[in-house]
C-alpha cells in the first residue's frame, strides 16, 4: 500500500542520517462479549480490531500492537472484572463495550485504573455526561437520530410508528428520533417492547389497524429485528417503507434472512460494493484477507475507532510522551477530524464524536446493501414506496 511504502522510505531516511527509529510493541486490551446473547456483535466487533491491527502492522511496520482479550460473557459485572483483569495485565488502552449497559460500567472501571477507553457501541447520552477524561467513542446517539430522520425527511414520509426496546440506549434514541421527527412535521406513534418479548404480532396489528403509518422504525437488536419483519410479512400492514437502527443492514442479515431484508433501510456504515473509497479498500482487502467474508456493521465501526487509538499510540510513541500518564488521552483529544470509514471524526472535551451522522443503506433484493443517505456518500437512489413483502 502507498503508506506503507512512505512509512518504509521514511524509516530510511532517518536511518540514512543517523537516526534511530525505535520499535515498540503496544499492549492493548480488549474487553467484548464473545459469548452470551452478544456474541454475534461481539465477535464481529472483534474482528473489527483485529482487522485493525493488521492494517497498523502494514502501516508501521517498526510498531506491533498485541491485542490482549477478555471476553465479558455479555454481563456488565463480568465486563468490570474484564477491564480489572486487563489493567493488572498493564495494557495502556483498552477497546470495548458492546451495548451502552455494558460499556458504561466497563468505562468507569477503565477510568478508575487510568486507561483510555475507546467503544463503537456506547451510544446513550449518559456515556459522554459522567465526566470521564480517557474515554472516547466514534458514534452516539444524535448521530444516529440525524440519519433515520435525514432518511425519512427525504423520502417525504409524513408519519411513522416507532418500536423501541425498553433497553436505555434504544428508549434514548426513540425519544431523540421522535423529537426530530416531530421538529421535521412528522407525526409519530411510539410502541415500546420489553426486550423479553417473542412475539411482535400485537404491535404490527397496532400499526396496522390504528397507526395505518406511512413507514416503521426499528429501534432495537438484531433479534427484535427478525421478529418484528416475520411479524410484518405475516400481516402485512399497509406501510410505504421499513427503516431500522444500528445492527441490521449488514450482509449476514441479508443472507441468514432473504425473505426478510429486501428494500428495508438500515444504518450502516460501507455499501456491499466498496467502489473507490481507499481507506474502505484497504479496510476490505484486510478483512477478506483474514476471515474470508464481507465485513459487518459491528466490524467496520469497530474498526473505525480502532484504527483511531493505533495511529494515536504511534504518535505519542514518536513524540516519547506514551508513557506520561494522561498523554494518549491528550493526544486523542488534540488530534482534529480524522477520516475514517464513517466520515470525519474528532472527540470533543467529552470524548465525543460531534461530526457522527450515521449512513442510511437499503437492502436490495439480490442481498446487496446501497448507501441511499446522506447525498454524500449516496451509491444508489432509494427504492421508495418499497417493501419486502
Amino acid at each position: 500500500m502507498k503508506q506503507t511504502r512512505l512509512n518504509a522510505a521514511l524509516a530510511a531516511v532517518l536511518a540514512s542520517a543517523g537516526m534511530s527509529v525505535a520499535a515498540a510493541d503496544f499492549k492493548v486490551g480488549v474487553q467484548l462479549s464473545l459469548t452470551g446473547p452478544l456474541a454475534l456483535a461481539g465477535n464481529e466487533m472483534y474482528h473489527g480490531v483485529q482487522t485493525a491491527a493488521d492494517v497498523f502492522a502494514r502501516r508501521y511496520p517498526q510498531h506491533k500492537i498485541q491485542l490482549v482479550v477478555v471476553d465479558d460473557e455479555s454481563t456488565p459485572a463480568k465486563a468490570v472484572a474484564a477491564v480489572e483483569k486487563l489493567a493488572e495485565q498493564k495494557v495502556t488502552a483498552m477497546v470495548g463495550g458492546v451495548i451502552s449497559n455494558i460499556t458504561g460500567p466497563a468505562s468507569e472501571a477503565a477510568n478508575k485504573a487510568g486507561i483510555p477507553f475507546v467503544t463503537s457501541g456506547g451510544t446513550s447520552d449518559d456515556m459522554v455526561g459522567r465526566g470521564l477524561k480517557s474515554f472516547f467513542r466514534i458514534s452516539n446517539t444524535p448521530g444516529y437520530a440525524r440519519g433515520m430522520s435525514g432518511l425519512l425527511g427525504s423520502l417525504g414520509v409524513k408519519s411513522a410508528s416507532i418500536v423501541y426496546s425498553s433497553r436505555d440506549a434504544t428508549s434514548d434514541l426513540a425519544a431523540k428520533l421522535k423529537a426530530k421527527l416531530a421538529a421535521a412535521g412528522i407525526a409519530t406513534v411510539m410502541h415500546p417492547f420489553d426486550p423479553a418479548v417473542k412475539d411482535f404480532k400485537p404491535i404490527v396489528n397496532k400499526i396496522k389497524l390504528r397507526d395505518r403509518s406511512e413507514a416503521m422504525v426499528m429501534i432495537a437488536y438484531e433479534n427484535d429485528y427478525v421478529g418484528i419483519l416475520r411479524a410484518a410479512r405475516v400481516l402485512k400492514p399497509p406501510l410505504k417503507a421499513v427503516v431500522g437502527a444500528w445492527a441490521l443492514a449488514t450482509p449476514k442479515m441479508a443472507a441468514a434472512f432473504p425473505e426478510l431484508t429486501p428494500n428495508v433501510f438500515g444504518a450502516t456504515v460501507l455499501p456491499t460494493q466498496i467502489g473507490n473509497n481507499p481507506q474502505a479498500q484497504e479496510f476490505e482487502q484486510a478483512y477478506r484477507q483474514r476471515y474470508k467474508s464481507s465485513a459487518s456493521y459491528h466490524a467496520q465501526t469497530s474498526y473505525a475507532i480502532s484504527r483511531l487509538l493505533f495511529d494515536a499510540l504511534a504518535r505519542t510513541e514518536q513524540a516519547g510522551t506514551l508513557s506520561k500518564n494522561g498523554a494518549l488521552a491528550a493526544e486523542l483529544h488534540r488530534a482534529g477530524a480524522e477520516a475514517t470509514l464513517l466520515g470525519p471524526v474528532r472527540f470533543d472535551e467529552r470524548g465525543d464524536n460531534p461530526n457522527y451522522t450515521a449512513h442510511m443503506g437499503q437492502f436490495r433484493a439480490n442481498g446487496d446493501i446501497d448507501i441511499v443517505w446522506p447525498a454524500a456518500y449516496a451509491t444508489a437512489k432509494p427504492s421508495y414506496p418499497a417493501l419486502p413483502w
